[in-house]
């Protein structure tokens, strides 16, 4: 009797989680569709809400914007808590990019990680937002003493770049996602969007979303003026948009990955244990 209460109430929180994050503790991970894309956008620059958002929702696309307060105070190029809230209720999932963009590679800047995803979340539920469980390494740069970090803090997924697997600049295609074998927080870019990409670029991108294979992609600004080396011109981003439309891709946002991870028995990933500092622009 009490073994079979007990697993009764380990099934009923498995499926709380599944409700709430999408998180299946205790279940079988689902299978990953072919043409499975993650869409992400950085730095809450104002764009995304007055180009970026209206296209994605007249495409019917999810994604994830990644919020960090270090260029908010200019108003007229990032978004408000406001916009970001306005985000939120409209679908789209909020994730934490920490408050001021800072690199946590090393161990002395990890000790800060935690107060900066607070100070974070703080500001989103003044705005009544709740508190993100997806993350995005400033940067790119990360560590094995920021990875426990981000557990401690209940981050249950988190973005990673392109490196070290592919120099940062480079207009290369970028790490496939493997669930079985990539930790849910270290996933990695497979199409970091620079101002040269072009539509046969992005194409061999995403052509690589299936065999279980998910392609996850980082844009920025859409134009970004302030951060021209991350920029995206609007008629490109609408041209890459349009293509996955067009072509019966599955666009969804960071948190949506949840199902295809097998939280009972998490991959081993060795890139845990590496320390990662990219030679990039802030």
């Amino acid at each position: 009797m009490r073994r079979s209460i007990s697993k009764f109430l380990t099934l009923l929180a498995a499926s709380f989680l599944v409700m709430v994050f999408g998180v299946r503790e205790g279940l079988p991970a689902a299978r990953v569709p072919d043409k499975t894309v993650v869409l992400t956008l950085d730095d809450a620059v104002k764009s995304q809400i007055e180009f970026v958002a209206p296209l994605l929702e007249q495409l019917g696309f999810k994604a994830t914007f990644f919020i960090s307060h270090a260029w908010m105070n200019d108003t007229e190029h990032f978004l408000s808590w406001d916009d970001v809230a306005d985000l939120h209720r409209r679908g789209f999932e909020i994730g934490n990019h920490t408050w001021t963009h800072a690199a946590f590679d090393q161990a002395d800047q990890a000790a800060k990680l935690g107060q900066e995803l607070q100070m974070v979340d703080d500001a989103l539920a003044r705005a009544g937002v709740p508190k993100p469980i997806s993350f995005a390494w400033p940067g790119d740069n990360f560590g094995p003493e920021a990875l426990e970090q981000l557990r401690l803090h209940g981050i249950r997924l988190a973005r990673r770049g392109m490196q070290p697997e592919v120099p940062y600049g480079e207009v290369q295609v970028g790490p496939l996602l493997d669930v079985t074998r990539n930790d849910p927080l270290l996933i990695p870019t497979t199409g970091d969007a620079y101002p040269d990409w072009t539509l046969e670029h992005f194409k061999e991108v995403v052509a690589g979303a299936n065999k279980g294979k998910v392609v996850v992609l980082q844009f920025h600004g859409v134009p970004d003026t302030v951060h021209p080396w991350v920029n995206t011109p609007p008629e490109m981003f609408r041209q890459y948009m349009l293509y996955l439309k067009q072509n019966g891709y599955h666009v969804i946002a960071l948190r949506d990955l949840a199902p295809y991870y097998d939280w009972s028995h998490l991959p081993h990933d060795p890139m845990a244990k590496e320390r990662v500092a990219t030679a990039r622009k802030k």
